[in-house]
């Protein structure tokens, strides 16, 4: 959900920092730039998505994900945009620490399971699971989308180490700790009043989440650490053997958000081979009064509440169920408060600082991710007509796609298999 504190305008955007001599060309003329010239140019990238959500009600009686349907992907959608891998996150939210709290989120994560292997058993011939980086190049070479699993927020988890290794067998392969509100893993970048939370109250990461780091360079999954706290992304660079993403995060030196990493983030993930996958959030990239005022107005008061509030707890069945197809409502039109210049001035800013080789793109969509311009899967060649505009190379619009995401995990999977040798000398010593 989106805080008040998301809307705080934050630093000026240094020019100091300069481009990158390999980002530093001069801009196609846009009288070049046809539908031709640009879907050529989509089409030879690798095109990656490494988070984006599926709706409650996800390829359900009345809502077939094979047709056009509100939600911001679907099939027709993803093939009019040409997405090549769809990471699509098997998601539940933070609710207060009780085991039937714990219960309910695990549900809806094996719920949305279930929904994508639906989806994808329906349409065989356009869909794939990708489970390792090759696949993320075979499918697509295939003339099909590949739909990539990924985890997030370790609430469903309760306390149970042994579920990461359960999760990596059902097929995920980016896993991230938090999402609004601290868990018994890690702290939240936005903790929670609601739920009782005190700011980097674990300090970062807790014994568990600093062991289940170890855990995933074993299995060989990516590592996600958008949404943690800055000592909690520091301390996940620290410790991992591999590097690591964050796959759906902003910049703080464009936007004051807790919500959005600062520099000396940025540069760490970098320093570690990582990737900070650029997300197309309005409220991350250009703060709305009139956006915060509708979100207040049409989400919470209705219901007597503030932003923050533990609405689960403070509501009926029925009044929360209305609360959150409101949440819902909103949040499906949250792109209409900024727009595709917003966004990109955001990349431009991360590949400024840290590179283009760190450097990629994100939506987020369905949990309020789009920005005019880019409200759906269908538009992704929006955002490749832009890059060419602000004159990026196609050799750097195919890093920012997919190629930079491909790199890291092939990296992740060599550390496994390092760290797999490794165990196994030990054993014969």
């Amino acid at each position: 959900m989106i805080p008040s504190q998301f809307f705080t305008t934050g630093l000026a955007w240094s020019l100091a920092l300069g481009l990158t001599a390999s980002a530093q060309q001069v801009p196609v003329k846009s009288d070049s730039l046809t539908d031709a010239v640009v879907r050529r140019v989509h089409k030879y990238a690798l095109t990656i998505d490494p988070h984006l959500d599926i709706l409650a009600d996800f390829n359900t009686a009345g809502n077939d994900a094979g047709t056009e349907t509100k939600g911001q992907f679907d099939l027709p959608k993803l093939e009019r945009g040409d997405l090549d891998v769809a990471t699509v996150a098997l998601f539940a939210g933070t609710a207060k620490k009780t085991p039937e709290n714990i219960a309910t989120a695990r549900k809806e994560v094996d719920t949305k399971l279930a929904a994508l292997r639906r989806f994808v058993s329906q349409h065989p011939d356009r869909l794939e699971f990708a489970y390792t980086a090759a696949d993320l190049e075979r499918i697509p070479a295939k003339g099909k989308h590949a739909i990539l699993l990924s985890f997030l927020n370790a609430f469903s988890l309760g306390k149970d180490l042994t579920q990461l290794s359960l999760l990596h067998r059902e097929g995920v392969r980016v896993f991230g700790l938090t999402h609004a509100g601290n868990n018994d893993w890690a702290d939240s970048s936005r903790p929670s009043v609601g739920f009782d939370d005190k700011p980097d109250e674990l300090g970062g990461l807790s014994a568990l989440g600093r062991q289940s780091v170890s855990d995933l360079n074993r299995l060989g999954a990516i590592i996600d650490v958008s949404q943690l706290t800055p000592a909690g992304v520091l301390q996940t660079i620290q410790l991992s053997r591999a590097p690591v993403i964050a796959s759906h995060s902003a910049v703080r030196g464009r936007v004051d958000a807790t919500r959005n990493l600062n520099n000396d983030e940025l540069k760490a993930i970098a320093a570690n081979g990582g990737v900070v996958s650029i997300v197309a959030f309005s409220a991350y990239l250009h703060p709305s009064a009139e956006q915060l005022a509708n979100y207040k107005k049409n989400v919470w008061e209705p219901f007597g509440l503030q932003p923050g509030d533990d609405a689960k707890s403070k509501l009926n069945a029925a009044d929360y169920q209305k609360f959150q197809a409101a949440y819902r409502e909103f949040s499906s039109s949250g792109y209409k408060y900024t727009n595709l210049a917003d966004y990109l001035d955001a990349v431009d800013y991360a590949v400024r600082l840290i590179g283009i080789d760190h450097v990629g793109l994100a939506s987020d969509f369905n949990h309020g991710g789009g920005v005019t311009g880019y409200a759906h899967v269908g538009e992704l060649p929006n955002v490749t007509r832009e890059l060419l505009k602000r004159g990026y190379s196609e050799e750097e619009i195919r890093k920012l796609w997919g190629g930079n995401f491909l790199r890291v995990f092939r990296e992740v999977e060599a550390t496994a298999k390092e760290l797999q040798r490794e165990h196994k000398l030990a054993a014969k010593q």
